[in-house]
């Protein structure tokens, strides 16, 4: 059972309990946490803008370009009901629209409105930044050499882009 009610002291208790002998973090346990840091840069730059971390993320995806539901499922990894309530709660937002798919007439595709393209933009932007202070403890070679291996773990299990490349 992990000891403590706040997040700091059960994080300080699973870091002693997750080292190695040397004192370092396996792959394992360094990319879940990772995963969990950056996650809580998605809640926390969501909940400033009046976003789940779900709409965040769905706003991010569609700066690049507008998808068809099951596609955003596959993307964001939402069953279709989930996937339709995530868009309709997000186009009462006014942030997203409906559109006809060019291509299949029965399907539709979800777009940024204005309003959402701003938002959206706002929200990489913020998101970008926040993610980009966390490595800020390592050298430019070491940052550059995490990036080589996190690129090389994502193309090698066929990530989709979910998140622009920050120009």
């Amino acid at each position: 059972m992990v000891r403590g009610t706040n997040f700091c002291e059960r994080e300080c208790y699973l870091g002693s309990v997750a080292k190695n002998e040397d004192g370092k973090i396996g792959v394992v346990a360094g990319l879940v946490r990772s995963a969990f840091l950056v996650n809580a840069v998605y809640a926390e730059a969501s909940r400033e803008r009046g976003l789940t971390p779900q709409q965040g993320q769905l706003l991010c995806v569609l700066m690049a370009q507008p998808y068809g539901m099951g596609e955003l499922g596959a993307m964001l990894g939402l069953a279709k009901s989930s996937m339709t309530g995530l868009v309709d709660r997000t186009v009462r937002n006014g942030l997203v629209r409906r559109e006809p798919d060019p291509r299949d007439t029965r399907a539709v595709r979800v777009a940024l409105t204005p309003r959402g393209q701003d938002v959206a933009e706002e929200f990489y932007a913020e998101t970008c930044r926040r993610i980009d202070r966390l490595p800020d403890g390592l050298s430019s070679a070491e940052r550059e050499m995490l990036a080589g291996l996190l690129g090389r773990v994502v193309l090698d299990n066929e990530v989709p882009v979910v998140f622009l490349e920050q120009a």
